[in-house]
């Protein structure tokens, strides 16, 4: 081999390898760019979810959020948002409230099918169809990818901005808790939890109470991955706030799909 020869494939070796370096520091902005785009793009999906009772100051009250699906006219939250019961003898009714124009926007909504297994509750809402978010493959999510989550955190403290928070999936875990001493573990309990028991996703990321039903979702293509249903709290619900552990669980979509499914709803 001649020496030029040798030069020219050195040459070439260190172009690949600035070629590689520059992708390498370059990747981390490109993925903020997906972000920045598909927050834009599915912002418009996420809803404040609560309920509307005229005499009440004020009269919306917002409880959780939630995502547009299939037809744009129905809302997936958590069913754990209505656990209250509704006032209907004041004629308290479930609600929610979208951004149109940058202003917030009240509509009527009521409840179409509850999955209480999986903490899940479809609305339909009226007026006009929303853009909607498209369900992804939640058997395809592994530990250590990164996802990204949007809705209200805190409820109305913080005003009807929809905020979105960042999480990495810790790990996949059955969604019951295990018994805290061993003379808890009855055989009818056991039983009950195997019945029960079914994989959530759990997250290194912060949500609050008010971010219950947020869709999560792959930060470049916005594909939903799963629902935000609840956190980790060391103490009482105040502690969820002041005293974050930053642990997350959310419900895998396969199960928002199901239900769809059921009620013979088709995805956009």
């Amino acid at each position: 081999m001649t020496l030029p020869a040798s030069i020219a494939r050195c040459r070439r070796h260190a172009l690949s390898l600035v070629v590689a370096v520059l992708a390498a520091l370059l990747a981390p902005a490109g993925h903020a760019d997906d972000l920045i785009q598909t927050i834009a793009r599915i912002k418009p999906a996420v809803v404040g979810v609560g309920t509307f009772m005229k005499t009440r100051s004020p009269a919306f009250h917002l409880a959780g959020s939630g995502f547009a699906v299939g037809d744009g006219l129905h809302v997936i939250t958590t069913a754990h948002t209505y656990a209250k019961p509704l006032e209907t003898e004041k004629l308290e009714v479930p609600a929610i409230v979208i951004s149109a124009a940058g202003k917030p926007q009240l509509r009527e909504a009521r409840i179409a099918a509850i999955d209480k297994e999986h903490d899940l509750m479809l609305l339909r809402i009226s007026g006009e169809p929303l853009p909607v978010m498209k369900l992804g493959d939640s058997n395809s999510v592994r530990e250590g990818r990164m996802l990204a989550f949007t809705g209200f955190p805190i409820g109305m403290v913080l005003g009807m901005h929809a905020a979105t928070h960042r999480a990495m999936v810790a790990a996949l875990v059955p969604v019951v808790l295990p018994a805290v001493t061993s003379t808890q573990l009855t055989d009818k309990l056991i039983s009950r939890q195997r019945k029960a028991a079914y994989p959530v996703i759990q997250l290194d990321g912060t949500a609050y109470p008010g971010n219950s039903g947020s869709p999560l979702y792959d930060p470049q293509d916005g594909t939903v991955l799963g629902i935000i249903n609840k956190v980790f709290v060391q103490a009482g619900r105040e502690s969820a706030v002041g005293l974050p552990s930053g642990i997350t669980y959310a419900i895998p979509s396969l199960h928002i799909r199901e239900l769809l499914t059921q009620e013979k709803i088709a995805e956009n």
